[in-house]
């Protein structure tokens, strides 16, 4: 096997084997508002996951550029909400396009066909043709720092309000979401998206 020892590793090199070898990873794509402009600010996160199975939270890591941070990071750490959607294949270009580094007074959804929908809990609107959405408010922020005390990251556990599911992807019976008609995206490195392939499971130990 190839060996690196991280210290020998720039940070360029430590990011593209963590983000080439962590892979599929899930989509945050964050809607969060510039309630001074009033704008809303949209951009895809793909350090993100969930992180209880007691509370309904979620992880969004934003990675700082420098000592820059994101309009994201701005905007939900002063209104302490955001909404969450789940990227499907058919949302990509858009999604994509909404990566576009923009000043905080001007909104990535003019780069798209894109429309809001009004939330019922938080201020912030969501994206009305995700599948999946969920309605957020700040739960923790952890600010992320390097060896010298430099933010790096912003780490946010965001507490979901409200669950929004699509007809098509959700099975109101049994309460499952159905991927396969969800058809979720996900992130590689570079330039590199997936989407769901073969499904298989197995029956986890009892003892």
């Amino acid at each position: 096997m190839h060996h690196f020892k991280a210290g020998d590793l720039s940070s360029k090199q430590q990011y593209k084997f963590i983000s080439g070898s962590v892979i599929p990873r899930p989509i945050a794509w964050v809607t969060s508002l510039n309630e001074k402009d009033g704008v809303v600010n949209a951009a895809p996160y793909s350090f993100f996951s969930a992180a209880s199975n007691q509370l309904p939270l979620l992880t969004v890591a934003v990675l700082r550029a420098g000592d820059k941070i994101k309009d994201t990071t701005r905007n939900i750490l002063e209104q302490k909400e955001a909404v969450v959607h789940i990227v499907n294949v058919e949302l990509t270009k858009d999604m994509n396009e909404t990566s576009a580094p923009l000043a905080p007074n001007e909104t990535e959804l003019d780069r798209t066909s894109l429309s809001l929908v009004d939330s019922q809990t938080v201020k912030v609107p969501g994206i009305k043709e995700a599948k999946i959405r969920f309605e957020t408010k700040l739960h923790q922020h952890i600010p992320v720092e390097d060896e010298n005390g430099q933010i790096v990251t912003d780490l946010f556990l965001l507490k979901v309000t409200d669950f929004y599911f699509d007809e098509m992807v959700f099975d109101t019976e049994k309460e499952y979401i159905l991927p396969e008609a969800l058809n979720p995206t996900a992130r590689l490195s570079g330039n590199q998206y997936a989407e769901m392939g073969n499904l298989f499971s197995y029956e986890r130990p009892t003892e």
